[in-house]
């Protein structure tokens, strides 16, 4: 198996150097030259496994020349075995719709579900044993939390996360800034998380910077990540037992819905793919009127969203101008000169084949939330909520399923103001919130970034 890049498809990485590199050359992002179509048996035989033997058989096609199937299961084992549900994830009735709850991790999101993979390929793939590796990733809210939890206490890895100040939650900043390992370095950037992603980007097209001191990355734009989110898709529709299963995914930079994509590639019967977002809708405006154009970050009551460059588009965009890379790359030089692009009536069908997007905002994320509480007794945070209002507004689809990215006790300051009640931490979150604080603050500078990292690693 073998990957190229969105914008050369003459490149030829195997899944160890994209694992470890994330961003391709040139600054497009890794697909595989091959995605598995499994058949109506294969697809039988799936629905029989549990979680985790259903993760390795789907994981193991994107990995199968560099790990072995056995070592694979048991990598897969070790790295669910803090979650609080056997079955790493949960589908339940919320009225007539259909959650599904993926966060039960350690960090209280979707993001725990790759990330504790993606912490044990670092170790089964050694690369950490003669050089330090400088793990450096960008989060919104969540991933960086993750990316700690599965990172902490590594040898030979330092982990750099870049978060924007003052524009997440509290529990999500603390989740972060609390935990002692001397390998975790938080930033908070004076900036949106565009910025941060940004940064990151710039970092890992310099590559004197990124040879220098030995870099990697952990963010949704590494295939691996996608890879690792495939799996639920696939375990709920055989959960489900439903035919046309749709999903609305609370998404802001596209990563976790395009694994339903990927699924829908490799066979899964998957009817539309509903993206929703906040008032932060680049996506939601691409989708319906073609018009790829980030605008400023708006902030919202679902921080996690709050994203105007949402960078998994790229590999969907591949697929939609029919696998052309060269056009792929002068849509996303025209995005970095002139500040967006348009796509043409054909490829917006293309899209809406499989998609549909909703924005959905602050006021009815409220509202969504009061309303279930009243009439359920059950809980969402705010992102959740902006699938279930997506769903809603979407008419003539069966079978929904409303992915849930985060536990509500990461806004609990939202959920209180909303529904009164105060929520207590469940009982597998094992950081401590109320330990001191450390985190570094640092201006929006490409410059200064790449100076505190240096200043930490000598």
């Amino acid at each position: 198996m073998n990957y190229f890049s969105t914008r050369d498809k003459s490149l030829k990485f195997s899944f160890k150097d994209i694992f470890l590199r994330g961003l391709a050359p040139g600054g497009g992002l890794f697909l595989p030259t091959e995605i598995k179509r499994f058949n109506q048996d294969e697809l039988k035989d799936l629905s029989k496994l549990d979680y985790k033997e259903l993760a390795t058989e789907i994981i193991f096609n994107f990995c199968k020349d560099e790990i072995k199937k056995n070592d694979l299961k048991s990598l897969i084992e070790k790295s669910y075995s803090s979650f609080k549900d056997k079955e790493v994830v949960n589908l339940r009735k919320i009225g007539d719709s259909n959650l599904l709850e993926l966060y039960n991790g350690p960090t209280l999101a979707f993001k725990d579900i790759a990330m504790q993979i993606i912490g044990n390929f670092y170790e089964h793939f050694k690369v950490a044993k003669d050089k330090t590796v400088n793990i450096i990733v960008a989060t919104s809210g969540d991933t960086g939390s993750a990316a700690i939890a599965a990172l902490n206490g590594r040898e030979n890895i330092n982990l750099f996360v870049l978060h924007p100040h003052n524009k997440i939650s509290s529990v999500q900043r603390k989740i972060m800034t609390t935990t002692s390992g001397s390998n975790i370095y938080n930033v908070a950037i004076k900036g949106s998380f565009d910025d941060c992603q940004k940064i990151v980007k710039e970092l890992f097209n310099d590559e004197n910077f990124r040879t220098k001191i030995n870099m990697s990355g952990v963010n949704s734009i590494n295939w691996a990540r996608i890879v690792c989110q495939i799996v639920y898709y696939f375990y709920t529709y055989f959960k489900l037992k439903k035919e046309k299963i749709s999903f609305s995914v609370p998404t802001g930079n596209f990563g976790d819905i395009y694994a339903g994509y990927v699924a829908k590639k490799m066979g899964l019967p998957i009817n539309k793919l509903i993206v929703a977002t906040n008032e932060n809708d680049i996506l939601q405006r691409v989708i319906n009127n073609g018009e790829y154009k980030p605008d400023k970050v708006k902030p919202s009551i679902s921080p996690s969203m709050d994203i105007q460059v949402a960078s998994n588009f790229e590999r969907l965009l591949f697929y939609i101008v029919g696998q052309d890379d060269q056009k792929v790359s002068l849509l996303m030089d025209h995005l970095s000169k002139k500040g967006f692009f348009k796509l043409d009536e054909s490829e917006i069908q293309e899209i809406k084949k499989d998609f549909e997007a909703v924005k959905i905002n602050d006021e009815t994320t409220e509202l969504i939330i009061k309303n279930i509480n009243d009439q359920f007794k059950f809980i969402v945070d705010p992102h959740t909520a902006t699938g279930f209002g997506a769903a809603k507004k979407i008419k003539d689809l069966e079978n929904i399923v409303v992915l849930g990215t985060a536990h509500p006790f990461k806004f609990s300051d939202t959920v209180k103001k909303i529904t009164g009640k105060i929520l207590e931490p469940p009982l597998h979150l094992k950081m401590s919130l109320d330990k001191k604080e450390k985190f570094d603050i640092i201006e929006n500078s490409n410059s200064q970034i790449k100076n505190y990292i240096l200043s930490k690693i000598k």
